[in-house]
């Protein structure tokens, strides 16, 4: 045998096989032939299959005999899975015989879909980046994740927007708030006291009363 015959390393039927092999492309193509169910197909129908298999190797496009091995497994749980279906929708089909073969359809789509992600993969398609630029934990177990900057006290620091409330800071204003309906219309409405504004009790009403009741 040998391995690295010139005559077999033209790869023309690389498209197929993903080979330079045509050795390997030919045999790769005859296993997912052999692959098809043709007890039912007449001679029309089992050609046409044949080509069709050809065809879909040759749409998946193989780079390599890797992407090779696993575009002919690809067809072949394709077609194995098809298999099944057709055979539950059958209308003479017991109920056991149809949930075997939706069983075994089901576990060939899986596997239709593990094939088709590890080849994606070997591509190159399908992979999310996540960077995480910076973590910072502030106070209470909170964390932050997002482009922070350093501390004006650190080397190189400067201002920075500060992430978190000042639990302390003073309020230094109010901001205006409406009135208080009174109920005698004839009377001004009452003004809402806030913090540091509340207003005093007349001392001279308070004066008043006090010399009333005695």
């Amino acid at each position: 045998m040998v391995a690295d015959d010139p005559e077999d390393r033209k790869g023309r039927l690389k498209d197929i096989g993903g080979s330079k092999s045509d050795q390997w492309n030919n045999t790769l193509a005859n296993q997912a032939m052999q692959a098809l169910w043709t007890k039912n197909s007449d001679a029309n129908t089992r050609d046409k299959q044949l080509g069709a298999t050809i065809a879909a190797l040759m749409g998946i496009a193989p780079k390599d005999e890797l992407e090779g091995m696993m575009a002919a497994q690809l067809v072949a749980a394709h077609n194995a899975a098809m298999e099944c279906y057709r055979r539950a929708m059958i209308g003479e089909q017991t109920f056991e015989g149809r949930r075997e073969n939706l069983a075994q359809a089901n576990k060939l789509s899986r596997t239709y879909a593990a094939l088709l992600e590890a080849l994606n993969r070997h591509r190159g398609k399908g992979q999310q980046k996540v960077t995480v630029e910076h973590v910072h934990v502030h106070a209470g177990g909170q964390a932050v994740v997002g482009m922070v900057a350093t501390p004006p006290d650190q080397p190189g620091g400067g201002d920075r927007n500060k992430l978190e409330e000042q639990p302390h800071a003073k309020q230094i204003a109010h901001a205006p708030e409406s009135a208080l309906p009174c109920p005698d219309p004839q009377r001004d409405a009452v003004p809402v006291a806030r913090d540091g504004q509340r207003a005093l009790p007349d001392a001279r009403r308070q004066g008043a009363g006090s010399g009333q009741g005695q």
